[in-house]
C-alpha cells in the first residue's frame, strides 16, 4: 500500500477500459489513490500538463510525477509496490514477453471494434463483431498456454494479461446487449467465458469495473453529442 505521505492520483474517466486497468492494478496492490474524473470531450489543465505528448487518459501522478499509457502504468504500479499484493508481471522473461505481445494485440483489435459495434452502421457492426470473435478465439488458445491449467492468464491470481483483456469486459458486455450478439460464447470460447466470470468476481475488479447498463447509457450520450456536432 502507499506509504504515509505518498500522493497517488489517477486522472481518467470511469468508462475508459484503460483507466479501469490502472484502477484494478492499484486495488490489487492495496494502494489508496485519489480519482480525478475528466469530463468527456474536455481536457483539464492537469491532464494537458501531465500528458503533453498524447493528451490522453489515464495518467497516474505519484508524488507529483506523471506516468502515462495504461499498461506502462500497470508495470510501474507492480514495480513500485512490489511487496504489496500479488505480482502482476510474470516472473519468467518469456512469459513477460508473451504477456506484452498479447496485450499489444488486444489494444490493436478491441478499441476500434468496440467503437464500431456501438455505432450506427449495421454493415460495419457485423464486420467488427466478426473481428472481435476472431480475436477472442485466438485469445482462447493463448489462455490455454499462458494459464497452464490455472484460473487466470497469470496463473493462480490476476496478472498483466488478465488486466489487459479484462478491462474491456464491461464494454464487451455492453456491446453484446446493444448489438445483440454473443462475444464470449461458452460454446466457442469456454475457457475465456469461465475466466471472465472469475475475473469480474474479484474484489479488486468489482471496485472499478463499470456496469454494462451504465456504459450503454454513456455510449448513447456520446452518440447524441456526435450527432449534434456540426459537420466540418
Amino acid at each position: 500500500m502507499a506509504a504515509a505521505g505518498e500522493e497517488v492520483k489517477l486522472v481518467g474517466g470511469w468508462a475508459s477500459p484503460f483507466v479501469v486497468r490502472v484502477g484494478i492494478a492499484l486495488h490489487l496492490k492495496g494502494v489508496g489513490y485519489e480519482f480525478l474524473q475528466e469530463e468527456f470531450g474536455k481536457k483539464s489543465e492537469l491532464l494537458l500538463k501531465s500528458n503533453p505528448v498524447y493528451k490522453k487518459i489515464p495518467v497516474l501522478i505519484h508524488n507529483g510525477k506523471p506516468i502515462c499509457e495504461s499498461m506502462i502504468i500497470v508495470e510501474y504500479v507492480d514495480e513500485v509496490w512490489a511487496s504489496a499484493g500479488p505480482s502482476i508481471l510474470p516472473a519468467d522473461p518469456y512469459d513477460r514477453a508473451m504477456g506484452r505481445f498479447w496485450a499489444a494485440y488486444i489494444d490493436d483489435k478491441f478499441p476500434s471494434s468496440i467503437r464500431t459495434i456501438r455505432g450506427l452502421n449495421e454493415e460495419a457492426k457485423a464486420e467488427a463483431a466478426e473481428q472481435v470473435a476472431t480475436a477472442l478465439q485466438l485469445l482462447e488458445d493463448a489462455f490455454a498456454k499462458c494459464s497452464k491449467g490455472k484460473g487466470f492468464f497469470g496463473g493462480e491470481t490476476i496478472g498483466y494479461l488478465d488486466i489487459a483483456l479484462g478491462s474491456y469486459l464491461g464494454w464487451i458486455k455492453a456491446v453484446e446487449k446493444m448489438a445483440g450478439f454473443k462475444a464470449l460464447d461458452e460454446a466457442k470460447t469456454p475457457m475465456l467465458a469461465g475466466w471472465a466470470e472469475r475475473f469480474c468476481s474479484d474484489d479488486a475488479v468489482k471496485e472499478v469495473m463499470p456496469e454494462a447498463d451504465k456504459l450503454i447509457e454513456f455510449a448513447k450520450k456520446i452518440q447524441a453529442i456526435m450527432n449534434a456536432a456540426p459537420a466540418r
